[in-house]
């Protein structure tokens, strides 16, 4: 039994002004490849599928290019979850079409979904999958029944939690006494996980208090999603498998990568298997000189750059930099200036792009200009705007 588990595709990004269209299609080039010459069963996708509620068309073209190719391979079991990102009317729409493909798509978890779906071969039960999406705060509440909204923080834990041990019980109905592993799939942040600056806090309060020993402790294998940095969480057999592409440049060290689960009855094998490039995000940082050398070096002209700039004289240097990368004909997506040295106003030198923030971190920095003094009502206004998000992405 071969599972593949990936996740945090962001189909659609705007990646300040650049589409991602490219990269996406070689990775879904090379992802094809992977499951047909693997012999994978279930493929599994937790997350983040589109990069936001309304994805452009080259987006869903990709989407559904890519799921028809892989429909083709016969006896593959593909199951897709939502994500914080995704909206839900969005992965509903062609459900039942792609249901008829052998493909699962869960979108919201609720009580009209059957989240609990069993992996037959030749017509014998060969493991279970919980396709747990991201928890919307109303599937949540009905997990736990009547919290109030003061009670947020703790409804996230208990209600996700109650959630899980739901989908495990009634994945126990269906295994009896067959020896086969019961996986779980899901979108959230846990406890002892390492995240990058692209992603968002997406619960009320941030990091849950889940941790992967809990998770681990019921199912054989937890295929998460939401992080973009793949990664082990307490448990060998608990896992991110983060996103195919850096979407930050803060990514651009990060080794993409998707887990390959091997399963010999319950006995279990991961491998990491790394994800080739198209392209190249590159993060210069020095003086003047040291940055001059280093573009000098980029040999791949089809690298995106971000350069921060530490130097005594940031404004002179910004002009320098910007007219060497256009002589060498670079792309250079970003020029920022170390927080320790001269500040600049806005107008001076543009220093970061509406593109590069989430909606809650434009709201966060536009709050703070108000300098409200009332911290508990700051927080509230916080919580409601993030509340309002999540139901806006759920259109």
């Amino acid at each position: 039994m071969r599972i593949l588990h990936t996740s945090d595709w962001h189909l659609g990004q705007n990646f300040m002004g650049k589409s991602r269209e490219e990269e996406h299609s070689y990775f879904f080039d090379w992802l094809y490849g992977v499951v047909s010459s693997e012999d994978v069963d279930v493929l599994v996708v937790s997350g983040d599928i589109f990069d936001t509620g309304t994805p452009p068309n080259y987006a869903l073209e990709l989407y559904y290019n890519l799921l028809t190719k892989l429909s083709n391979i016969p006896n593959l079991h593909i199951i897709i979850t939502a994500g914080n990102h995704d909206s839900i009317s969005t992965l509903k729409a062609p459900k039942q079409l792609l249901y008829a493909l052998n493909i699962h798509v869960i979108t919201s978890g609720d009580e009209d979904e059957n989240i609990v779906i069993p992996i037959s071969q030749n017509n014998e039960l060969k493991s279970i999958i919980c396709a747990v999406p991201f928890l919307r705060d109303s599937v949540i509440r009905e997990s736990l029944g009547g919290q109030t909204i003061s009670e947020r923080e703790k409804v996230a834990n208990n209600g996700i939690k109650a959630y899980y041990e739901n989908a495990y019980k009634k994945a126990l109905e269906i295994k009896g006494d067959k020896e086969i592993p019961i996986i779980a799939m899901g979108h959230l942040t846990t406890v002892g996980s390492r995240s990058s600056e692209s992603e968002r806090d997406i619960y009320i309060g941030g990091t849950l208090d889940i941790g992967g020993d809990y998770l681990g402790g019921m199912f054989d294998y937890v295929a998460l999603g939401h992080l973009h940095i793949n990664q082990i969480v307490g448990t060998n057999h608990v896992r991110y498998s983060g996103s195919p592409i850096p979407l930050s440049f803060a990514e651009s060290k990060n080794t993409q990568k998707v887990n390959l689960v091997t399963f010999e009855d319950k006995n279990i094998e991961v491998q990491e298997l790394q994800i080739p490039q198209k392209r190249q995000l590159i993060v210069i940082k020095g003086d003047l000189a040291t940055i001059i050398k280093e573009l000098k070096n980029i040999e791949d002209k089809t690298s995106w750059i971000e350069v921060h700039i530490k130097d005594d004289n940031p404004m002179f240097a910004n002009t320098e930099i910007r007219d060497l990368a256009s002589n060498l004909e670079l792309i250079l997506l970003a020029v920022k200036i170390e927080k320790s040295e001269k500040q600049l106003k806005s107008y001076d030198l543009k220093v970061i792009s509406l593109d590069e923030l989430s909606v809650e971190q434009v709201f966060e920095r536009r709050l703070a200009l108000e300098e409200i003094e009332d911290k508990e009502f700051e927080k509230e206004l916080a919580m409601n705007f993030k509340q309002i998000v999540s139901k806006v992405s759920a259109l």
